[in-house]
């Protein structure tokens, strides 16, 4: 490395680097500030778009719950519009607004969508868990067994075990209804649900 005795040798060192790198690093520093200005423009570009999905969320699920005409097709709007966890909780809500009105297909429709929609382990569970129920409704039995296997989670197996055996039973299957009640009262369920199994126990030894 060569050693500058000079001040002045040191400022024309600086000066030929400046000559022969100043476009580069002009462009770098130029790229550098467009990137953060990006950046930032994207943050509240997001920002602003997750608001305005927030206020359109609190709309369409409010019309849903006063049973506004316009209302389903509001929502089905909404949540084609937001592959976010507001689309999943819209599609949530209006299947259950298909529930209540024992539209059990189109609930299915909304739950099978919003699987779509989501990776959250926090809501995949509660989403499988609906859905099974509503392909119960449906005489579904298999494709509800298939759902429940895709409900993980130590705090969800009580009421997976509780579905579960509603299907065998609704299939005949005694014993493996029994075993799956069983299996639910033995996880940690809350004392409603395990008085719940106990009735369903009951009511397969009558």
């Amino acid at each position: 490395m060569e050693v500058y005795t000079t001040e002045n040798e040191q400022i024309d060192v600086v000066r030929r680097f400046f000559a022969e790198n100043g476009k580069a690093l002009a462009v770098g520093v130029v790229l550098g500030i467009g990137a953060l200005v990006g950046w930032r423009y994207w943050q509240n570009h997001q920002n602003s778009a997750m608001a305005e999905a927030s206020a359109s969320y609190q709309q369409s699920t409010e019309a849903l719950v006063a049973n506004k005409p316009e209302s389903v097709a509001a929502t089905e709007k909404f949540i084609q519009s937001n592959s976010n966890n507001y689309g999943v909780f819209a599609a949530l809500q209006l299947a259950d607004h298909f529930v209540q009105a024992k539209d059990f297909a189109n609930a299915e429709k909304q739950l099978t969508q919003a699987l779509g929609h989501t990776k959250d382990d926090n809501l995949l569970p509660l989403i499988n868990l609906r859905l099974a129920r509503v392909q119960l409704q449906l005489n579904k039995p298999d494709d509800a067994l298939k759902t429940l296997d895709n409900v993980k989670g130590e705090g969800w197996t009580a009421m997976a075990q509780d579905v579960r055996g509603d299907v065998l039973a609704s299939k005949g299957d005694t014993k493996a209804a029994r075993d799956a009640y069983s299996k639910g009262l033995e996880s940690n369920a809350s004392q409603a649900l395990q008085a719940l199994l106990r009735m369903k126990l009951n009511n397969l030894a009558s």
